[in-house]
């Protein structure tokens, strides 16, 4: 009896905030709400259109902010890097052959998360399926991770330690001594150290 009453008082307070209006399941979305609408789940259209189109996507960052320039940036900045023509050309076919790489193995990647994303469309989708289908997608991630970090090791070589001291610059990941001595030190001094014109 004592359990009977106990369901009863808690249905009727469920009952009762509803008929309230204090339901506040309602308020509550998720930050992935309208990516349900998206014809790859993991995928957003900005995302496969960089992924198309050679970009980045950010897999270089451990080589870019660890001070190993890649080809595309440092052809941005060669004017400032002080590149010599030979300099260029290198870093040029670096640059060229990265980016098909990065095309097709985009295509590759998005494939992989686009089938990974319809498996789950299905209702008899086996744990031996899922697997697979994970692997093959991180599998095409990581060789277009590689594709991106390998060009930052290739490029870092072509460039004297200068250059890529000012490619760090030129990015905004370090300061420039040139133009901020410290206090405390005679400036004359501070920049003759410091290579400064």
């Amino acid at each position: 009896m004592l359990k009977q009453l106990a369901v009863l008082a808690v249905l009727g307070t469920i009952t009762g905030s509803t008929a309230n209006g204090q339901d506040h399941s309602a308020h509550h979305t998720s930050p992935y709400a309208g990516f349900e609408e998206r014809k790859i789940k993991s995928l957003s259209e900005q995302d496969i259109t960089e992924l198309q189109r050679g970009g980045g996507w950010g897999f270089a960052l451990p080589a870019e902010l660890n001070g190993l320039p890649g080809p595309a940036h440092v052809l941005e900045h060669k004017d400032d890097l002080g590149l010599s023509m030979e300099q260029i050309v290198a870093v040029q076919a670096i640059y060229d052959e990265m980016k098909q790489e990065a095309i097709d193995g985009g295509e590759r990647f998005i494939e992989a998360e686009a089938a990974l994303s319809r498996a789950f469309e299905s209702e008899d989708l086996s744990e031996v399926d899922l697997r697979s289908r994970i692997e093959a997608a991180e599998k095409a991630r990581a060789d277009l991770r590689y594709v991106h970090l390998s060009r930052h090791l290739s490029t870092a070589k072509l460039m004297t330690e200068d250059q890529i001291r000012q490619y760090m610059m030129s990015r905004g990941y370090v300061e420039d001594p040139c133009t901020s001595v410290p206090e405390g030190h005679s400036a004359e001094m501070w920049r003759k150290h410091n290579g400064c014109k």
